[in-house]
């Protein structure tokens, strides 16, 4: 048979192109995830009935939306022995189509040291589960000083064919340590006793254990509890034993304190997220690894509309994305997690009546640029693609979901001054400067569980409506020596030294009040390196040492602080406004409605104090008033002194904790005070204590210098014009 060259060449090249082809799909086969969105397993607190298992859901990993309403999946009473669960872990199994879940079982209330189990739980379609309870103690012999079982994780070992489950267990006074076990093939039980999986080289407590795989080599993420916690890492090349330290350094990207560590390989192949709860803090972070040895904090690509407790992340198929979002998810959920320049997104409100979304538009916002964007959320889809025009009125989108009819919804603009701020604030100090001609208010940066915020901000404005975030200026990682938590509730005085302007900043710390100082009402602020109150006054037994109020006396110029949560007491600042006068400290709580949050101002020689009854979580949190003839005299309470409280028919609640502003030259007043969330907060649970924003209204007084009661309102006020100085 005759062949040209020619021939042979083409075939050749066929043959080549061919093999390329296969090779190249072989390729992409072998790199191509079968995973295109994560679930995310936690728990939400420490009270019993947030002891339970939560799902959210992301399509890339970064960008989480709670399922079910942040609600359990899951009854914590009917799988448990204690009546709570914590530390949810979950794994796709071997076969990748069966899902195993462990938990704690515990309720952190009956004590950290109270429970001696866990729950073992299998699904095939992660919405139902079969549970069984494992208690250590009773299970096995020599358990009797065994104290508690901690956070349990579970893991496939190829070399056993099993499932093995691994945690912390504490006896007697030794310290934490990681044990393992491996279940049944039911995954109903333990079939082995549990045997120490890491010896931590210095003896230390080691808890909350989560293994990955790379390569060949196991790489275990755990807690060092005791001497100076944090999380750390240690390598073997086998599955159950043999980890050495890969160093001496913490993963951490903070100092503040930190539990749960998590680890995920993310779908797109770049790398894996290992996050961890700051407990203390109310909040997680997220860093980035590409080699489980270098960390990068992802946090500002990250947000979640939920405050997660130490769970863990999975990858999912799409199939399985939508199988959850179609059981747990509605369209008004999917189409209120707008986002928008613009729009103040934490107020947005919908009426479900007429499938209205009213979004409250930021002062100053142009209609025009409102560009809607929709949680990307397997599952779901909202139509039109592309943003629509508000500047015309009121535009209609179309939200579908897997398996639900489609519901279109009208998205309407409205404008509506409270909150001024846009976002979580509370406690908030207003300040007109006349170095500037500007007001400001310094506040508590909320939106931390329990509130447990580390750093304090300033907003400007030239008319009390049109607000600029002017950044943090008072951080207590980085500017305070003395305190590293609990930033709340400050106060601040202009006062005009030797023909210069000074700004002297009171703020609470650790349940203790500092005093910072500055040039600029903006700062920088300048802590003094020590606490200016940190004791209870003489005489009284109970309370802290917050929510400092800061007043100069305009008949004699000489300056008070004023403070106390449980109690009012207050003194006259030295010179320096950075101490105490020596024997002037007085208790003056005016009566058993005294809460915390003292105000004082002067009007028409009269001394008006203010403070706050109830409590910040409270939805009938309110302000009331006294009188008194000096700054620290005896007050006198009118018959009628509540200044604020809620108006249920607003849907307007936990009014409270204020200060008040004069316009400078006028008897022209404001109350500035923060409320529950509108229109979600009261829904919120003990929550909505640190979800509060900052509100302002008109205050106003009758012929006799009495307070006439400020209906707290969604219109706020009007810009406040000032003369020209």
């Amino acid at each position: 048979m005759n062949i040209s060259v020619s021939e042979i060449l083409k075939k050749t090249a066929l043959l080549l192109f061919g093999l390329f082809c296969c090779t190249s799909f072989i390729v992409k086969a072998q790199n191509k995830t079968p995973y295109q969105a994560y679930l995310f397993v936690y728990f939400t607190g420490n009270d019993k009935a947030e002891e339970a298992i939560h799902y959210a859901i992301s399509a890339d990993g970064y960008h989480f939306r709670a399922l079910n309403h942040d609600q359990p999946i899951i009854n914590s009473a009917e799988i448990s022995e204690t009546g709570g669960v914590r530390d949810p872990h979950i794994l796709r199994g071997h076969d990748g189509k069966t899902f195993y879940m462990v938990a704690t079982d515990m309720v952190s209330a009956k004590g950290w040291s109270s429970n001696r189990g866990m729950v073992l739980m299998t699904s095939t379609d992660l919405i139902h589960w079969k549970s069984s309870k494992v208690n250590i103690q009773k299970s096995y012999s020599g358990q009797d000083s065994l104290l508690r079982v901690w956070a349990p994780q579970t893991i496939y070992d190829p070399a056993a064919g099993k499932y093995m489950v691994y945690f912390s267990l504490k006896h007697g006074n030794q310290p934490d340590k990681i044990y393992y076990a491996y279940a049944n093939k039911d995954f109903t039980a333990l079939e082995t006793t549990p045997k120490q999986l890491f010896y931590n080289p210095d003896n230390a407590a080691c808890i909350d254990g989560d293994i990955v795989e790379k390569g060949g080599k196991y790489y275990l993420f755990f807690k060092t509890e005791d001497r100076q916690p944090g999380i750390k890492i240690a390598v073997s090349d086998h599955l159950t034993g043999g980890y050495v330290m890969q160093s001496q350094d913490y993963v951490q990207q903070t100092k503040l304190p930190v539990e749960g560590a998590g680890t995920f390989k993310l779908n797109d192949g770049s790398g894996y997220i290992l996050m961890y709860d700051m407990y203390t803090s109310g909040r997680y972070q997220f860093t980035k690894t590409t080699d489980l040895k270098n960390f990068k904090v992802v946090d500002a690509d990250v947000s979640m509309n939920f405050h997660p407790r130490h769970g863990t992340v999975m990858p999912i198929t799409t199939a399985e994305a939508q199988r959850l979002v179609s059981k747990w998810m509605s369209p008004a959920e999917v189409v209120q997690t707008i986002q928008a320049k613009g729009i103040k997104v934490n107020n947005i409100r919908l009426d479900s009546a007429t499938s209205i979304l009213y979004l409250p538009l930021v002062p100053g916002a142009d209609k025009k640029a409102i560009k809607p964007v929709f949680a990307n959320i397997p599952g779901t889809t909202v139509k039109p693609l592309t943003p629509l025009d508000f500047s015309k009125g009121s535009v209609k989108y179309r939200v579908s979901i897997a398996g639900h009819q489609p519901v279109d919804y009208k998205l309407t603009l409205i404008e509506e001054h409270n909150p001024v701020l846009n976002g979580y604030y509370a406690d908030p100090e207003v300040l007109y400067a006349q170095k500037t001609g500007k007001f400001y208010i310094y506040p508590t940066s909320d939106g931390f569980t329990g509130w447990s915020g580390t750093y304090f901000k300033v907003f400007s404005s030239p008319d009390l409506v049109h607000w600029a975030d002017n950044g943090v200026m008072l951080d207590l990682a980085k500017d305070v020596s003395w305190a590293k938590r609990n930033a709340w509730a400050p106060c601040i005085i202009e006062k005009k030294i030797n023909g210069q302007y000074k700004y002297f900043y009171y703020f609470c710390a650790a349940q203790k009040i500092g005093v910072a100082v500055a040039d600029d009402p903006l700062g920088p602020f300048k802590d003094s390196g020590k606490p200016l109150i940190d004791k209870l006054p003489k005489g009284v037994n109970g309370g802290q040492q917050i929510d400092a109020d800061v007043f100069t006396d305009p008949k004699t110029g000489k300056s008070y602080l004023y403070w106390g949560n449980g109690y009012m007491a207050g003194a006259e600042l030295a010179d320096d406004m950075v101490s105490i006068k020596p024997e002037t400290t007085v208790v003056l709580t005016p009566d058993d409605t005294y809460r915390e949050g003292t105000y004082v101002f002067y009007r028409n020689g009269k001394y008006y104090f203010m403070w706050s009854e109830d409590d910040t979580r409270s939805e009938n949190y309110k302000v009331r008033y006294g009188i008194a003839n000096s700054p620290l005299e005896k007050i006198t309470i009118p018959a009628n002194n509540i200044v604020i409280a809620k108006d249920t028919r607003a849907g307007i609640y936990g009014t409270g904790h204020n200060s008040v502003l004069q316009i400078p030259g006028r008897d022209e007043w404001y109350l500035v005070y923060h409320r529950f969330n509108y229109p979600d907060g009261i829904k919120m649970g003990d929550a909505a204590g640190w979800n509060r924003e900052v509100c302002i209204d008109s205050l106003t007084f009758d012929a006799k210098g009495m307070i006439n009661r400020v209906t707290p309102t969604l219109k706020g006020i009007k810009p406040v014009k000032l003369k020209a100085k």
